[in-house]
């Protein structure tokens, strides 16, 4: 049998050639300017609420620079890994003042955040390990969990009930690591990280949170899930054990770390084959995600408008009639349920000029597709206002509001 044939008849291929020839297929769209409030595709004006730039650094001109004059002195890339060649000055400053940020001993800089949850995930739990996963948790976190030579249990998502009994059915002797989003990219809640910290201690268990929507969006200064709710007075944050997040999002560069003690930095460092066997963070990157942490922790204004607007449209949504879940952050899904209402959904809402993301199944169960929307510092009230124009016309246009 020809392994290529699975390319042809898998139903993935068919529905994609489905929506492709209707014009109903909303993905992998070339944006052709910089990720900020306003993009263009094909020479059109598109308002951007599909961007994960929460503080709206990516196109600010003092992280380019930032940016620029690293190329200049250390040029493009590295050309090797951080275990041999690849170690520069600035990737050991970087981590110092990751470490600091987070309240933590030390920290470990890999390419992307999905190469550090795989590093990670799969770096420490072994031969008769488990991993403990919320249902909703990120792919790298289910992929690193993949890769390790443990066995992966899960629990309902945010049901802490579901995890205590999961836990009791694990022999005391084996190692347990429960993983975490802080906050979960299509739900847009925080973890519960009240509830699971009691639950772990209980059951002799590490807490790993990766904090990648979490970072420059909640906590003091921005800090993420730990320091929120550390804030609040409902944990101490030195209870979550592992701190793992990526660049490519608050941080308007590309690449991940994870923040915790000596003693996994150490181990890590020697053990992660996602850090030992890739190239290390070009100096550019590294450069850019310095200079937008100095500017988050400067600038608490822009955490500030941006709680301004995500309070604005969760609001409205909620007034004229969206399900917007349990959304708690500036991520606000809006449940439409079949898919096919949903690529309709997303295709008048372009027609209209917004830039949204659709997600349906596999990333959704089946009759739960949702309009993914979210949010960033740099947006404006009168954007926000052009916006809620247009969802509540297109939704009420085909029936998803009354």
């Amino acid at each position: 049998m020809d392994i290529f044939e699975k390319c042809t008849t898998s139903p993935i291929t068919k529905l994609a050639h489905e929506y492709i020839d209707s014009a109903l297929y909303p993905y992998f769209r070339p944006i052709e300017t910089g990720q900020d409030t306003e993009v263009y595709i094909q020479g059109k004006k598109f308002l951007m609420l599909g961007s994960n730039s929460y503080l709206g650094l990516t196109s600010d001109l003092r992280v380019i620079e930032a940016a620029n004059e690293a190329t200049r002195k250390y040029g493009t890339g590295n050309a090797g890994s951080r275990f041999l060649n690849g170690t520069l000055d600035i990737h050991e400053k970087l981590e110092a003042k990751i470490a600091r940020l987070m309240n933590r001993e030390k920290a470990i800089l890999y390419s992307t955040g999905y190469q550090t949850n795989l590093g990670v995930i799969s770096g420490l739990v072994g031969k008769g390990d488990v991993v403990i996963t919320d249902k909703a948790d990120h792919a790298s976190i289910i992929d690193g969990c993949k890769l390790s030579y443990g066995e992966m249990l899960r629990f309902r998502h945010q049901d802490i009930d579901h995890l205590d009994k999961v836990l009791e059915k694990i022999p005391e002797e084996k190692g347990k690591l429960i993983v975490v989003d802080g906050v979960y990219s299509m739900e847009g809640d925080i973890a519960d990280l009240p509830g699971i910290i009691p639950v772990a201690k209980k059951h002799g268990a590490r807490v790993m949170v990766d904090d990648a929507h979490a970072i420059g969006v909640i906590g003091r200064q921005g800090r993420g899930t730990a320091s929120y709710w550390a804030e609040k007075k409902r944990i101490n944050e030195q209870d979550v054990d592992i701190i793992t997040g990526t660049f490519s999002k608050s941080w308007a560069s590309l690449g991940g770390f994870c923040a915790c003690s000596e003693e996994v930095m150490l181990y890590l460092r020697h053990v992660s084959r996602s850090l030992i066997f890739s190239a290390s963070m070009t100096p550019g990157a590294v450069a850019s995600v310095s200079k937008a942490i100095d500017i988050m922790v400067e600038e608490p204004e822009r955490i500030e408008h941006l709680w301004h607007i995500t309070n604005k449209m969760h609001d409205a949504f909620l007034k004229m009639g969206f399900k917007i879940g349990r959304s708690e952050t500036p991520i606000l899904p809006i449940y439409v349920g079949q898919l096919h209402d949903a690529l309709t959904f997303w295709k008048e809402l372009t027609n209209n000029g917004l830039f949204v993301n659709p997600a349906v199944p596999p990333a959704v169960p089946e009759g739960e597709c949702l309009m993914r929307t979210s949010y960033m510092a740099t947006h404006t009230d009168e954007q926000m206002d052009y916006a809620l124009d247009v969802f509540e016309r297109v939704g009420k246009s085909i029936g998803i509001i009354p």
